[in-house]
């Protein structure tokens, strides 16, 4: 019986992963980039970004038409997505469109032409695709608030870039860029589903084998805190409050404890932030806290929108929330539920090729090996009290808490005040 699991190493450095899945009647399938918008300079901000919209644009033998028209003929999913620190370009279909999915998504990685017409006709969808994020508060508080973390750390950039930026990349640029950062030696196929491996190996190997390695990738730089209040006036009907604090990385030994200590916090509906703010007080219909872990560093945050009118009132209750999670040990009872909760959907995500093919290529490009499921719940079951009460001493200060409001003002002196741990 051939294992479940398995992945292939290409002689230029790519690797590929599957998972097969018997019982599916779907393939998920991505090719992935172990870079991002953190990998961009200042001027290049945005160019990632640009360049995971130009693949659907044309290749040798396909025009942009072409290549949607064929996408959408097999039903399913298709998209691509950049974030900070990794691209992607995947797709879900039947079984039965397993070969055309994997030779369209080849052909986009490796034939892509950068066409002049498409990139012209392209830089104002980009563009209005900012101002959707600015228009959006939630969206745009999130953005602001990485800013105002990261300051001028590529972490703290936009992945969609700047306009200014955007109006700026041409063709050369772009083509270079390309051929820069999309190295082979930091790409992944990865798919899931009732497939074989050595099937894919025959479909998408002797392409991907023909991309030749790069050399030279920008250093990374981990941000140091900035700490404050920062105040973003803006004419709405609520004031958007984003409070972060420093966090822990991809690969710290602590994640599970951090992600437990998160979801008691605000991770679900019987959170303490959500039952607070929400179903006690009634200050908020939307409020929640989240992480966002990179390499090297990570981020713990909070969210709420309220009343301008209580924006104080909840950004002090989301800091004393905080604080008691740094002055008290959690109850074991509620860890468990944090535990069972986190197993949950864990357990229910694992079900989906979709997530089993995320899951694999996050894997292997944070800790170049496939985690069983087992293990994972093991540590999550081994996380206690104490070990998130060391964590949240280990974290929690004012000397690396900040707090981003979006909206009509409010008294940033008595923001200010609260903002002590």
């Amino acid at each position: 019986m051939s294992r479940p699991e398995n992945k292939t190493l290409l002689e230029n450095g790519i690797r590929i992963l599957t998972k097969n899945m018997p019982y599916s009647c779907s393939v998920s399938m991505g090719v992935w980039v172990n870079a991002g918008a953190r990998d961009e300079s200042e001027d290049e901000s945005g160019l990632f970004h640009f360049i995971e919209h130009m693949l659907f644009k044309g290749t040798a033998k396909r025009s942009a038409f072409q290549i949607a028209k064929e996408f959408d003929a097999m039903g399913g999913n298709t998209n691509a997505f950049t974030s900070m620190e990794t691209t992607c370009y995947h797709a879900r279909v039947i079984n039965s469109h397993t070969q055309t999915a994997a030779d369209l998504l080849t052909d986009i990685f490796l034939n892509s032409k950068f066409d002049f017409e498409e990139i012209e006709k392209e830089r104002p969808v980009i563009i209005q695709e900012i101002g959707m994020v600015e228009d959006n508060p939630e969206d745009y508080i999130h953005l602001l608030a990485g800013q105002c973390c990261f300051q001028n750390n590529p972490l703290g950039y936009s992945v969609l870039g700047t306009r200014e930026n955007v109006l700026q990349f041409n063709a050369d640029k772009i083509k270079d860029f390309f051929r820069c950062r999309y190295q082979p030696q930091r790409t992944i196929v990865s798919i899931a589903g009732n497939i074989e491996h050595n099937q894919i190996l025959d479909a998408v190997g002797p392409a991907f084998v023909s991309l030749k390695r790069g050399d030279g990738f920008p250093e990374r730089f981990t941000p140091s805190a900035h700490p404050g209040v920062n105040l973003f006036e803006k004419d709405l009907e609520q004031a958007h409050i984003c409070v972060s604090l420093k966090g822990l990385s991809l690969t710290d030994n602590r994640r599970y404890a951090f992600s437990l200590m998160n979801t008691i916090l605000g991770g679900n509906m019987s959170s303490r932030l959500f039952q607070e703010i929400r179903e006690k007080r009634g200050l908020a219909y939307s409020v929640y806290s989240f992480i966002s872990s990179y390499a090297d560093t990570g981020v713990l945050g909070a969210y709420v929108a309220v009343d301008p009118g209580n924006a104080v009132e909840a950004s002090d209750v989301i800091i004393r929330e905080i604080k008691r999670l740094k002055e008290n040990a959690v109850d074991q009872g509620e860890l468990k539920d944090a535990v069972e909760y986190t197993k949950g959907c864990l357990l229910l995500s694992s079900e989906s090729t979709d997530s089993q093919m995320f899951r694999q290529a996050q894997n292997e490009i944070n800790f170049g090996r496939n985690i069983p499921l087992q293990e994972i719940i093991n540590a999550i079951e081994s996380v206690t009290p104490e070990n998130i009460y060391d964590l949240a001493g280990f974290l929690f200060g004012s000397d690396n808490l900040s707090l981003t409001l979006l909206g009509p003002f409010s008294d940033k002196k008595q923001l200010e005040n609260i903002l002590t741990l």
